[in-house]
């Protein structure tokens, strides 16, 4: 037997098969036949493979993107001024500023604390002063936020259950974390105060002293 030719092609995943078969005897051509087969249980692995492996050749391939959830920064808070208040805060970027939740414990039963963002990276003093005042780039007087001028680092009041514990969700805007520039509060402090902020007075709100404090920090990497 000679003159044996094979040609596959891919079409719509199919793998067919053609073959053009010439039967010589002493060098004369008796017979010529040409037949079209289906090879799907022969070669359509084959061919689909093939077919498959240029297609995912081309795909564009991605980093893989962290885990869902995995906030942007977090926050351990630490007792001061002979407290037993302390907890944990995780910020996530929303929007155009920062989602922060958590829970702070050890406070005054059915209490209302006053709850903000710190102008310095410091908690090393024992009553947490070494914080600073408010984060307030801007110079703006302090107030209530999302009710005029207030500083950014202003938030609402936290109330605490009748075991002294509260849950923690509020949105500081116009903040961010690691982009730079004025408005970045990596590195910042929160602090949680023994009173209440009247949202008025200034330059604190007569919030009291400095129950606990925690820095502003990207979480370790695994």
């Amino acid at each position: 037997m000679a003159g044996a030719q094979k040609r596959t092609f891919c079409a719509s995943g199919a793998a067919i098969g053609y073959r053009d078969v010439t039967l010589s005897f002493t060098g004369f051509a008796i017979m010529r036949t040409s037949f079209q087969i289906p090879l799907f249980l022969t070669l359509a692995a084959t061919a689909l493979a093939g077919c498959s492996t240029s297609r995912l050749a081309s795909a564009p391939t991605t980093d893989a993107s962290p885990a869902s959830g995995t906030p942007a920064a977090t926050a351990t808070l630490e007792a001061k001024s002979d407290s037993q208040v302390h907890g944990q805060l995780d910020f996530s970027r929303e929007g155009s500023g920062l989602r922060v939740r958590g829970e702070v414990r050890g406070l005054s039963a059915n209490g209302v604390h006053a709850f903000h963002i710190h102008e310095k990276g410091d908690c090393s003093a024992p009553d947490g002063s070494s914080a600073g005042g408010h984060f307030n780039p801007g110079g703006h007087a302090h107030g209530r936020t999302g009710h005029g001028e207030h500083h950014l680092g202003d938030q609402d009041n936290l109330h605490a259950n009748a075991e002294g514990n509260a849950r923690v969700d509020a949105f500081f805007p116009d903040v961010n974390i690691g982009e730079g520039g004025s408005n970045d509060v990596l590195g910042k402090a929160v602090i949680i105060h023994a009173g209440e902020d009247d949202y008025h007075s200034q330059p604190t709100g007569n919030a009291g002293g400095r129950l606990a404090c925690g820095l502003i920090a990207v979480p370790a990497a695994n």
